[in-house]
């Protein structure tokens, strides 16, 4: 990989970091507003359409798309996504996007610690300690033992939880499937699950919130565009650091727009967290190199 390639990467990553942050401001507030599932609902038609058209120019079109080695896999993984952004936007709606994004951090730490009885992958000794480290993170975000701890603050990290397994999914599909194959499969599953909940939860929507839901649509796909051209041209493990921006753009989000205050243990805890996240995809190259 070339520095050039490399610098594009990381650019086309903070991009994607900040259009995914929008993506939840503007979530946060329609969700605030109607319920999730319609939001979520509508968002996902919009990604379907997006998913098709993909598939479409591509060589061998939709025909090419659907056809999967691990069908059953990636409808599941398709319903976990749309699982895990209900749930997700639900915790935009009760903690914020402050302490949502702190806690939903750890992801990547879950994805190092079930790649063992997932994957079959090998976690050595140093991998576990950053897991554990970036753990004590999330504990200083929510301070258990220290006041009256909240129920609502483990929605993020269910939230976390099922988006690692979803990212293990796809690696395991991987193995078969081709990227178009899977990203065919997330929207397209997705949709339809999203429909069969959401258009019995309908509401009337006012007229600048449509405007607000046709921007959060075309954030989704430009999201999702920014990734697969930033994946395109540059190592995932070398850019993936860049997502954590994600963090930042959120956090900034929510004290500018929704008047969020971050505290002093969110901010301990969320640095924690990154650090350790950031050591295991260090780590993980490492040994992928070795």
């Amino acid at each position: 990989m070339t520095d050039q390639n490399f610098r594009l990467g990381a650019m086309l990553m903070t991009a994607t970091a900040f259009v995914f942050a929008m993506q939840d401001g503007i979530s946060c507030h329609l969700a605030g507003e109607y319920n999730v599932y319609m939001v979520v609902m509508i968002r996902y038609w919009f990604f379907a359409a997006f998913v098709l058209v993909l598939a479409a120019r591509k060589p061998g079109g939709i025909r090419a798309a659907t056809r999967s080695r691990f069908l059953k896999i990636q409808v599941l993984r398709g319903l976990l996504l749309a699982a895990e952004v209900c749930v997700m936007v639900t915790a935009f709606t009760i903690l914020g996007l402050v302490e949502s994004h702190a806690v939903f951090t750890c992801y990547p730490l879950l994805v190092a610690a079930l790649s063992g009885p997932v994957l079959g992958e090998k976690v050595g000794w140093r991998r576990w300690t950053a897991i554990g480290i970036g753990f004590v993170g999330v504990l200083a975000i929510l301070e258990p033992g220290v006041r009256v701890f909240s129920p609502a603050a483990l929605i993020p990290l269910v939230s976390a939880l099922m988006f690692a397994l979803y990212g293990l999914l796809t690696r395991y599909v991987a193995r078969g499937d081709s990227s178009s194959v899977s990203f065919f499969w997330t929207g397209i599953s997705g949709a339809v699950a999203m429909t069969a909940v959401g258009v019995f939860r309908w509401q009337p929507m006012s007229g600048p919130d449509w405007g607000w839901m046709a921007v959060l649509c075309c954030t989704a796909a430009t999201g999702h565009w920014l990734m697969i051209r930033a994946l395109e041209v540059a190592e995932a493990s070398a850019i993936q650091p860049f997502a954590y921006f994600q963090l930042v753009f959120a956090a900034a989000l929510g004290m500018t727009v929704f008047g969020e205050v971050l505290e002093p243990n969110v901010a301990v805890g969320a640095v924690i967290v990154v650090a350790a996240g950031l050591f295991t995809l260090w780590r993980a190259r490492q040994v992928a190199r070795d």
